[in-house]
């Protein structure tokens, strides 16, 4: 029960990202880019402040750094980045498509096979999704915004695989961040159109970066050691529906038949992908 309820937090954590991320980009607080530099920086600042005066130690030439901060990198880039330019629901389902087929791919290729449950647990679940996020018949596909989600998906993939070897889950986050911070902001300075930023689209970032996504991603890093690949993957796909009842509580966003049917088809794949059947 303690492992359901922390795994439940790190994905509303994470469904709290969206929600923050909407409100300062739709509103026109923040630009994509201005608010991912932001993010990362926040993260790091307050991480940094959690680790260094109890004494901790922030490995930032660690080999590790590799693939946590380089794919920290890549995802915070590929998904700011790819959202000017592919539609809200279509850039989640290629996102969750991605990193649902990337976990499940590693765990089968370092030995844990996902078992016939797992499976038919994450293809209910992924329907349900799809059924919710499925854009309109006249959404057009970007190429580029596509390959770009892709990378995002493959990005978040392995970090959350790099931090099932994480020794130390929030000194680890910390360096992931402190790393990730000049390559992130680098990449998205050099790429940016245009940078705009309130004073409200600072604060929703600085709220993103420093308690969703800097003490989200150290606890799902504390977490991921104790959940099988497949599972890690699964549970995942709530954060979407998370985020849109949200939407419906706090901003005042229709809730429809389809939504509350494609949430329940969400949650009962990710039921019948985790829980365990005991056997008399």
């Amino acid at each position: 029960m303690h492992l359901f309820l922390l795994t439940a937090l790190t994905m509303c954590a994470f469904a709290a990202n969206s929600i923050l991320n909407r409100l300062a980009v739709e509103s026109g607080a923040s630009d994509p880019a201005s608010f991912a530099v932001v993010r990362v920086l926040c993260g790091a600042l307050v991480l940094c402040a959690l680790v260094v005066p109890r004494g901790g130690t922030l490995r930032v030439f660690d080999r590790r750094r590799v693939i946590g901060a380089g794919s920290l990198s890549l995802y915070m880039v590929g998904f700011s980045v790819a959202y000017l330019s592919l539609d809200a629901g279509l850039g989640a389902l290629i996102l969750f498509a991605v990193v649902q087929i990337s976990m499940f791919l590693a765990g089968t290729l370092t030995g844990a096979i996902p078992t016939f449950r797992q499976v038919a647990g994450a293809a209910i679940a992924m329907a349900g999704l799809a059924w919710v996020l499925w854009p309109g018949a006249e959404v057009r596909v970007d190429p580029t915004g596509a390959a770009l989600m892709v990378a995002a998906g493959v990005g978040w993939a392995a970090y959350s695989i790099a931090g099932r070897s994480e020794p130390d889950a929030l000194a680890g986050t910390a360096s992931n961040f402190v790393v990730a911070l000049p390559v992130t902001a680098g990449i998205l300075v050099a790429g940016a159109p245009a940078w705009h930023l309130t004073w409200a689209g600072l604060g929703l970032a600085a709220v993103s970066g420093g308690m969703t996504s800097g003490l989200g991603y150290a606890l799902w890093y504390r977490l991921l050691p104790q959940l099988a690949p497949a599972v890690a993957a699964v549970v995942q796909l709530s954060v979407p529906v998370i985020a849109i009842i949200a939407g419906v509580a706090l901003l005042g966003e229709q809730l429809s038949l389809r939504l509350m049917a494609g949430a329940g088809l969400v949650l009962g794949g990710i039921a019948l992908a985790v829980v365990r059947v005991r056997r008399r």
